[in-house]
């Protein structure tokens, strides 16, 4: 039986004295799983691996099989370099080829044809995928915008890829389809935002007009105490806007800590805010579900700070990385 996570290939498994007939009788009976002609897995483990571990199954097991020019890209490239990736297809292995012509997609598997050239493919674990920097202008001209925020943000946020990598890929690509889009895109991600959700949150601040936010600043008292790092502040308006993911109550509790307990150092914090004058929302990810109801509580917010003195203390920006 495979290990987790272990592709079985036709020749390895009739150098090991299995035979055509009992490779198609495993997966007759369910106990592998073909992931493409020639390559196999345990169907049980397969099936217990989310939709990012599959795909990066059957990413390998497609490219290996491919032709040696051939690399991993876009989503599947984002796969194999370990980026965030939200409501994103991958139901299909993304390739693309250096040549002029010759793209083609299957239900399982998308060819792209294009320039590529040799500086922007590496190697990860073994694979040949596009770079970082081409992964991210690849999503831009393909996936709509909070899709490719998301992403770029994670990937400005967690790996080495600079904005000045991106803006050096851009323009690589200059008068090319896809160009302008991308550009104006890529302008608008920030590595500041630590999550799926607080991209999420900032793509709402963008497409519906509202005060854009300064993402992870420090706020102080008057007196140099910190209060805490916010995911967005307003600060002319005086206004604190938080993101609540369910990690930060569950999973990620500090060890000696209950979810209890960081439900109340968060209370605790919140008052400390609030007395220093600022007014403070928060949001979850049902809310960025219904928008309107969201952007009604955001501006309310600003409403009711706006009859208010300014607030007290000092606010240390975080820069952009």
């Amino acid at each position: 039986m495979p290990l987790m996570g272990e592709i079985i290939r036709r020749p390895e498994a009739l150098r090991r004295g299995a035979t055509d007939r009992q490779l198609q009788r495993m997966c007759a009976r369910g106990s592998w799983r073909r992931l493409r002609p020639g390559s196999f897995t345990d169907r049980e483990q397969f099936d217990a691996l989310d939709s990012v571990g599959r795909h990066r199954m059957l990413a390998e097991s497609t490219v290996l099989a491919s032709s040696p020019d051939a690399v991993l890209s876009h989503q599947s490239a984002a796969v194999v370099h370990g980026l965030a990736l939200w409501n994103t297809p991958l139901l299909r292995v993304h390739l693309t080829r250096d040549r002029r012509t010759g793209g083609r997609a299957s239900a399982v598997r998308h060819v792209h044809s294009a320039a590529l050239d040799a500086s922007e493919v590496t190697e990860v674990d073994g694979l040949r995928v596009t770079t970082l920097a081409r992964t991210i202008l690849d999503l831009a001209r393909t996936l709509p915008f909070e899709q490719v925020l998301v992403v770029g943000d994670h990937a400005l946020h967690s790996t080495p890829l600079s904005s000045d990598d991106l803006n050096d890929a851009v323009a690589s690509i200059a008068g090319r389809p896809g160009s302008a889009v991308a550009r104006r895109v890529l302008g608008l991600l920030d590595g500041r935002s630590e999550s799926v959700g607080e991209s999420r949150s900032r793509v709402l601040f963008l497409r519906h007009q509202l005060p854009l936010p300064e993402p992870q600043p420090n706020l102080y008292t008057a007196d140099g105490e910190h209060l805490g790092r916010v995911d967005f502040l307003l600060e002319e308006l005086g206004v604190v806007g938080e993101f609540d993911g369910l990690s930060k109550y569950g999973r990620l509790v500090p060890d000696g800590q209950t979810p209890a307990d960081v439900v109340c150092a968060e209370k605790l914090r919140e008052d400390a805010i609030r007395a220093e004058g600022w007014e403070v929302v928060r949001w979850t990810w049902s809310d960025l579900a219904t928008p309107p109801k969201l952007i009604r509580r955001i501006l309310d917010a600003i409403e009711r700070a706006r009859p208010r003195s300014a607030p007290s203390g000092r606010v240390a920006y975080t820069p952009r990385p």
